[in-house]
């Protein structure tokens, strides 16, 4: 049975932190109480605690809502990446073009082009290839928001030869504790409970 409070009103922040919620019940809490329910888990986590703490609903910047006109400009190999860069149906169509049928905006190529305002597409172009080679040699860093990822990456780290099942039953019981959700080989005794 999970100690894990409900996620409500009056929740003191420190106890909402300690716990593990998914994306949609964060959401759900925004709507609810009229906070913006755009944004990341991380963001939205950021949001209600404030709430929590405060009472106060932090409105999103506009401008990171606006999409850039360049989006619907044709786009050049010697054109500049935006400010603000969007991840459009146009974006991927080029860069399909130019990389290949499985091009996708993966996070660390999507953090690239967040971070390199100004750069041309050429450079996206390079900067996508060497990702992907960079992929192939060394073990990917899952951003913190996708702790489930992570926990069922470690888990298997830990526990070769184990079930995706026995990986989501100590998943399970690690985010109704109190405290992080990192794997640890003390959540296998999720597994002695049946």
């Amino acid at each position: 049975m999970s100690d894990r409070p409900e996620l409500k009103k009056g929740l003191d922040s420190k106890v909402f932190r300690s716990y593990y919620y998914l994306k949609e019940e964060l959401v759900s809490f925004c709507r609810e109480n009229g906070l913006p329910v755009s944004g990341s888990k991380t963001q939205l986590t950021e949001r209600i605690a404030h709430f929590l703490d405060t009472g106060e609903v932090i409105a999103t910047s506009a401008e990171s809502r606006k999409r850039s006109t360049a989006d619907s400009a044709p786009i050049a190999m010697d054109g500049q990446i935006g400010e603000n860069f969007v991840c459009s149906e146009v974006h991927r169509a080029f860069f399909k073009a130019h990389l290949g049928k499985s091009f996708s905006f993966n996070v660390a190529f999507q953090k690239w082009l967040k971070t390199n305002c100004g750069k041309t597409y050429a450079d996206a172009i390079e900067a996508y290839r060497l990702i992907i080679e960079e992929k192939k040699h060394s073990k990917s860093t899952i951003d913190s928001q996708f702790e489930y990822n992570t926990y069922i990456r470690d888990f298997f780290a830990d526990n070769k030869g184990s079930s995706l099942g026995d990986a989501i039953k100590c998943w399970k019981y690690k985010k109704s504790l109190k405290g992080h959700n990192r794997y640890e080989s003390s959540d296998l005794t999720a597994l002695d409970k049946e």
